[in-house]
């Protein structure tokens, strides 16, 4: 229940504002300023409790409390390590970046690519911090954590050995922001341990809130140039490489002064007009800021002697800086990858760039209720979260050739906190998305999920490539304008796992979660619609009205019991003295406490409705329902539930092996009606909310 609670809480938070760059979260609610002044006040240096200078924060099992790699090792602060140490020295730059005794070279090249773009540097690596004007011992760093900006504290204890950082060091022995930095992300995902093995992209992520795509230079699209020339204009940050097939062979140069295995960043594209025809180039960025392409279209080539004096006055600047040109065909035979970062719309501050929109959804797949696995699961397939996005407005700048005009959309699935588990024994998730069209007759179907026989049969307009267990899958996708769902999913059904997707679009797209309504309308038999010939109602109705004419909670349960106990058909536990008393609360007109005749059989007939839903929904006739029906089945009660409420009955009342037996399902309807009457009778203004004071609300969930 106090999950529950504090998604409710979070969700009205977000909604407020809360998880933008300029309003970051407090992870593990501490906060920067107020800790600072407190150390600052009391003149001792910050100990970190959420992130101890123990073995626990090193590791679980490589470098685990018994590990051979973390004896010896002494915690240890700069001010003990340098007599003058700094937080930056000169700017930050590639060479603060040296990897220690850790596999995180994936997040090494991510922080080497961050320092090449200073303003996103700075908001991940707040620069207003140093060893001397009020040192507290305290520093603080913002990541980007599944669609919110998180501010993560830490104190500055460092793991050494030997008088040396074990791990992420500046070349600069004084220097420490990147050791700090590295400090503060472990501890966002619960040791240093977390941080072995990975891919650049994750960290790219986590430190720009982008989405990233890849291009193998061998097979490119052909509208690859395209693509490049958009995502510079949105301001996207762009890397290439050349492939080796050897570890022998990285940093190879070859004979035209290209580096191999190294990333170089793409800084600008432009078309020339070459011997009378048009010659595409881009420009590329050495980070050594040296070592420079000598082939055609290199500073001070032939090539530029051909073309119109002003342009070349302002592409050629023939400097031994870093960066030259060449065409885009040598460009696709030279390099291997190509690697897109696009940037969300708040991690850019320019007016002038044509930012990508974004939409983003958060969502979880529960076993019994949404994880429904892949396609190769129709029974289940339908009950993942299900998301529609409109595409109204198709591309500017449509390519001769494109075909009919088209909306580009970026679609990525994250799957959240795994790296985080990886002390618990939980690895990835297999992870993929489906989008289909919606045909015209449904495009105003939003209040419930599309059902199995949608699916049965339909193909999917774009997707992932294939199920992988990577932290994200993504891609780019062009599609006819018009409405579309994006299915989530887990390759194998009854997966639990927390997920955010986000689409990025090059026009404003509208965007929703299908069956994000909740409704209920049950029901209401009438004791005059009592069948006649069901001898045992008459049975149980002449017993009692033999000792009184009102039945309390624990007659309820003996008779109730009595009479369902007997039936082979269903698998039926007993009701307990709860569920007797909430039938009674639910039925009972007059505030006693009991069940008079009128109100017995309105029961009846309400159980008996439940039981024929129940035995529908018992497909192969073992006498249970499978969790994930209930959809259906509340759905044939009169309730239209979120994905929220369903997972949460889910959990509640499936068993573990995820059948719902008769008892749990009565149970779980009796609850419904009683909640939805009790809000209809609090909500006056019928605008699907109420207030209560704490008393009341007590006094309500109490019942």
């Amino acid at each position: 229940m106090a999950a529950q609670a504090v998604d409710i809480s979070r969700h009205r938070a977000t909604a407020e504002g809360l998880g933008c760059n300029q309003k970051a979260v407090k992870y593990l609610g501490q906060d920067f300023e107020t800790l600072k002044q407190q150390c600052l006040n009391s003149g001792v240096l910050f100990k970190d409790p959420e992130f101890p200078a123990c073995p626990s924060a090193l590791g679980y099992k490589d470098l685990g409390p018994h590990s051979p790699e973390t004896q010896g090792i002494i915690w240890k602060r700069p001010t003990e390590l340098c007599p003058s140490p700094q937080f930056i020295i000169g700017g930050a730059t590639r060479t603060d970046i040296r990897q220690g005794g850790l596999g995180d070279c994936w997040l090494l090249a991510a922080i080497a690519s961050l320092t090449l773009n200073e303003e996103l540097l700075y908001r991940v690596v707040p620069k207003d911090q140093n060893f001397q004007k009020d040192y507290a011992g305290i520093f603080h760093f913002q990541f980007w954590q599944y669609g919110e900006w998180v501010e993560v504290v830490i104190d500055d204890r460092l793991p050494t050995k030997n008088g040396q950082l074990l791990f992420l060091h500046s070349e600069e022995r004084n220097e420490f922001w990147s050791a700090l930095l590295e400090k503060a992300y472990a501890k966002l995902n619960g040791s240093y341990e977390a941080l072995a093995g990975g891919s650049t992209v994750e960290g790219f992520e986590d430190f720009t809130g982008g989405i990233s795509e890849f291009y193998d230079l061998k097979k490119p699209p052909a509208c690859l140039y395209q693509i490049i020339r958009k995502a510079l204009r949105a301001g996207s940050l762009l890397g290439c490489s050349i492939d080796v097939s050897s570890a022998a062979e990285a940093e190879d140069i070859t004979r035209q002064k290209l580096v191999k295995s190294h990333a170089y960043s793409v800084t600008g594209v432009q078309a020339v007009d070459f011997r009378g025809r048009p010659e595409k180039l881009i420009r590329l960025r050495n980070p050594w800021g040296e070592v420079e392409w000598t082939g055609a279209w290199s500073d001070d080539a032939p090539e530029w002697n051909e073309i119109d004096p002003r342009q070349k006055a302002e592409l050629d600047k023939k400097a031994e800086d870093g960066e030259f040109w060449m065409s885009f065909s040598d460009f696709l035979k030279q390099f291997s990858r190509l690697e897109i970062c696009n940037l969300s719309p708040d991690s850019l501050s320019s007016e002038e760039v044509h930012k990508w929109n974004l939409v983003l959804f958060n969502g979880r797949w529960t076993r019994g209720s949404s994880a429904g696995g892949c396609q190769n699961y129709p029974a289940t397939y339908w009950t993942n979260p299900q998301f529609k996005i409109r595409l109204d407005k198709v591309d500017e700048d449509q390519e001769e050739g494109d075909g009919e005009p088209c909306c580009t959309v970026l679609l990525g699935l994250m799957q959240k906190n795994r790296r985080r588990q990886k002390r618990l024994g939980q690895g990835m998730l297999s992870i993929g998305y489906a989008v289909y069209q919606v045909p015209q007759e449904l495009q105003r179907h939003t209040e419930e999920h599309l059902g199995r026989d949608f699916f049965l049969g339909r193909q999917s307009s774009a997707g992932s490539s294939t199920y992988v267990n990577l932290r994200e899958v993504s891609g780019r996708a062009r599609l006819p304008p018009g409405e579309y769902l994006v299915v989530p999913s887990t390759f194998e059904p009854f997966r639990d796992g927390e997920f955010c997707l986000r689409v990025f679009s090059e026009k404003k797209a509208q965007a929703l979660e299908i069956g994000d309504v909740v409704s209920g309308n049950p029901q209401e038999p009438h004791p005059s619609k009592m069948d006649q010939e069901d001898s045992l109602f008459k049975s149980l109705f002449e017993k009692l009205a033999e000792k009184d004419s009102e039945i309390s909670a624990n007659e309820l349960k003996k008779v109730l019991n009595g009479a369902f106990s007997k039936r082979a058909d269903i698998k039926f536990d007993g009701f307990n003295i709860n569920t007797c008393r909430e039938m009674i609360s639910l039925l009972d007109s007059n505030g006693t406490g009991t069940l008079g005749p009128v109100e017995f059989k309105m029961l009846w007939l309400k159980i008996q409705k439940y039981l024929e839903i129940y035995q529908e929904m018992d497909h192969n006739h073992m006498g249970t329902i499978d969790a994930h029906d209930m959809r259906t089945a509340l759905k044939k009660a009169g309730f239209t539930l979120n994905n929220q409420v369903q997972q949460t009955i889910a959990v509640r009342y499936a068993c573990s092996k995820l059948g719902i037996d008769f008892d749990s399902f009565v149970a779980c309807m009796i609850r419904l009606e009683t909640l939805f009457k009790l809000f209809r009778l609090l909500d006056k203004d019928q605008d699907g909310t109420i207030q209560l004071s704490l008393a009341e609300w007590l006094c309500c969930v109490l019942v």
